[in-house]
C-alpha cells in the first residue's frame, strides 16, 4: 500500500533534516503504531505519507515514496490523495471549520456522494460509532478539547478511505473515550483498512497493532511487533479517583488565592458549570481531573477573565474576576492553553516571548527570554519559526511565554499533550520547582500518572460539578 525508500526531508527553513533515510513498507490492512520521543519526526512522517509535504509544504525532499504503486509526486495534489488517505492532525482545531458537528462530518462527503440521504445515513452511523451523536448540533469551537478530537476522528472515518493516518488521536481523551477509539480502530482494521497511528500512549494498542515503528532524531531506530519492542508490562489504563493514597481534602493553613462560590456557566442550552464552589490556597499544586466535557477548562478560564460567569462569584486574590479587567487578572493568573497553537503567532521564538514582556515593560527582556528558554529546554531556538517546532516543543514554548510574565498562579490545560514520558516529567519537575518557589500550580490533565506523582491536591469534576476533592498523599508537591 505504502512504500518509502531512502526518504529524506528538510523543512523550508530547517537547519537539519526532519526525516533521515526512511525506508519502510506498510501493507494493506496493517495497523502500524509509530512512537518515539518528542521531536523525533513522527508528525513529519505522517505529513510525508499523506502527501502533504510533497504537495503543500515545500522544502527539500529526496528519496522515493509511493502510494498504491504510484509515486506520491505523480498525484495531482492533496485533493486526489484524499480519495485514498484521511489524516487526523494532532491539532483538532486546525481541521474543524464549520458551524456544527453534523456539518463538519457531512462537508467532505458532499463532493463524493450525490445522495443526500446516503450522506445523512453515513454521518449518523459515524457519530454513533464515535459516541458524539449528542453533539450533532453543537458548534465545534464550543466543544472541549477531547470532544473536538473525537469529532476530527469521526470526520476522517466518514470519508471511508483505504488509509487512515492519526497523529496523537488519544492525547486529549479520557480513559473511556480512549478505549472506545482503540476499539473502533480495531474494527476498521478487521474491515481491511490500513491504519497508521502516532501515539505516546502505548498500552492500549498491545493487542491491536501489527507492528511498532520507533523513531529517533528523524530516522527509524527500531521496528517489530509490540511484544518485541515493549516486552515488559506497561500497566493498564486505570480508572479515575480510585487510588488509596487519595484522602478527603482539608483546608490548608495558607492564604486563600482563589475563592469560587456557586459558579455557573452556560453555552447556549448546555450548562458547563453547575454551581461550582471551591477554595484554592497559595502555593498548592492542584490537578483537576474529569472526563471530556466535564467543565475543567471552562472552570480555569474564569480565573483570568477569558470567560465570565452567568452566576456566582469568583475572586482571584483581591480581584473580583466577574468584573475585573482582563489585564489585571492575567497579571495574577497565566494560562497555558490546551492547544499551544492558539497562543503562538510571531515569526520567531524570541518574538513570541517578547510580546508579553513588552506589554508589562520588562527591564531586561533578553535575559528573561534566555532564562525561560533554558528552563523549558529550548535554549538556542530563539530565531526558530514557532510553527516549525514539534507539538511538544510548541507546548514548552507556550509555557515559556507564561513563565516570562511571572504570574503568581500558573494554569496549565493538558500540559503533557504531545510530550513523551521523559519530556512530561521534565515539564512537571519545572512546575514542581516553581511551586516550591511560591507559585500556585493548577493543572487540567487526563494523565493520572502525572497527577498522582506530582500534585498535592486532586479535584475531580463530572458534568459541570466537583464530585471529589482529595489530598494526594504520595504527590511530590504534598
Amino acid at each position: 500500500m505504502i512504500l518509502a525508500t531512502s526518504l529524506n526531508y528538510t523543512y523550508p527553513v530547517g537547519i537539519r533534516p526532519a526525516l533521515r533515510d526512511i525506508t519502510l513498507s506498510i501493507h494493506s490492512g496493517e495497523l502500524v503504531l509509530v512512537t518515539g520521543p518528542t521531536a523525533a519526526g513522527k508528525t513529519t512522517l505522517c505529513y510525508a505519507l499523506s502527501g502533504i509535504l510533497q504537495h503543500e509544504f515545500g522544502g527539500n525532499v529526496t528519496g522515493y515514496l509511493a502510494l498504491k504503486g504510484k509515486p506520491v509526486t505523480e498525484y495531482t495534489g492533496v485533493g486526489e490523495l484524499n480519495r485514498y488517505i484521511s489524516m487526523v492532525f494532532d491539532d483538532a482545531d486546525s481541521q474543524l471549520i464549520f458551524t456544527s458537528v453534523e456539518e463538519e462530518l457531512a462537508s467532505g462527503l458532499e463532493t463524493r456522494i450525490d445522495s443526500k440521504t446516503e450522506i445523512e445515513e453515513r454521518v449518523r452511523k459515524v457519530m454513533d460509532l464515535c459516541g458524539i451523536s449528542h453533539l450533532r448540533e453543537r458548534p465545534p469551537y464550543a466543544l472541549s478539547g477531547g470532544q473536538k478530537q473525537r469529532v476530527a476522528i469521526a470526520a476522517a472515518l466518514a470519508m471511508d478511505t483505504e488509509v487512515i493516518i492519526l497523529d496523537e488521536p488519544t492525547s486529549e481523551l479520557d480513559v473511556d473515550a480512549t478505549t472506545r477509539i482503540i476499539e473502533i480502530l480495531k474494527g476498521l482494521k478487521e474491515l481491511g483498512k490500513t491504519i497508521i497511528i502516532v501515539d505516546h500512549s502505548l498500552e492500549g494498542y498491545r493487542n491491536v497493532a501489527d507492528r511498532v515503528i520507533v523513531m529517533e532524531e528523524g530516522h527509524i531506530s527500531r521496528e517489530g511487533t509490540f511484544d518485541e519492542i515493549y516486552p515488559e508490562q506497561q500497566g493498564s489504563m486505570k480508572a479515575l479517583y480510585t487510588d488509596s493514597d487519595l484522602v478527603p481534602y482539608t483546608p490548608a493553613d495558607r492564604p486563600v488565592i482563589v475563592k469560587i462560590d456557586t459558579l455557573r456557566k452556560r453555552y447556549g442550552e448546555i450548562e458547563a458549570l453547575s454551581g461550582v464552589s471551591v477554595t484554592l490556597y497559595e502555593g498548592e499544586f492542584i490537578a483537576i481531573l474529569g472526563e471530556n466535557g466535564s467543565g475543567k477548562t471552562t472552570l480555569v478560564k474564569h480565573l483570568n477573565g477569558l470567560l465570565r460567569p452567568d452566576g456566582g462569584t469568583i475572586f482571584v486574590r483581591s480581584h473580583n474576576a466577574v468584573t475585573a479587567p482582563v489585564i489585571e487578572l492575567v497579571k495574577e493568573a497565566g494560562l497555558v492553553f490546551q492547544n499551544p497553537d492558539t497562543m503562538l503567532f510571531a515569526d520567531s521564538v524570541k518574538d513570541e516571548i517578547m510580546f508579553g514582556l513588552e506589554n508589562i515593560g520588562s527591564a531586561n527582556p533578553d535575559q528573561v527570554i534566555s532564562d525561560v528558554l533554558n528552563m523549558v529546554g529550548l535554549s538556542g531556538s530563539e530565531s526558530t519559526y514557532p510553527r516549525h517546532l514539534s507539538r511538544g516543543e510548541r507546548q514548552r514554548l507556550a509555557v515559556a511565554c507564561i513563565l516570562a510574565m511571572k504570574p503568581g498562579i500558573i494554569i496549565l490545560d493538558e500540559p503533557t499533550t504531545g510530550l513523551d514520558e521523559i519530556e512530561s516529567d521534565r515539564m512537571m519537575d519545572l512546575m514542581l520547582t516553581l511551586q516550591k518557589r511560591g507559585h500556585t500550580i493548577i493543572m487540567v490533565t487526563h494523565n493520572m500518572r502525572i497527577a498522582e506523582e506530582y500534585a498535592s491536591r486532586i479535584i475531580a469534576m463530572e458534568s459541570g460539578h466537583i464530585i471529589g476533592d482529595y489530598h494526594n498523599l504520595k504527590g511530590r508537591a504534598a
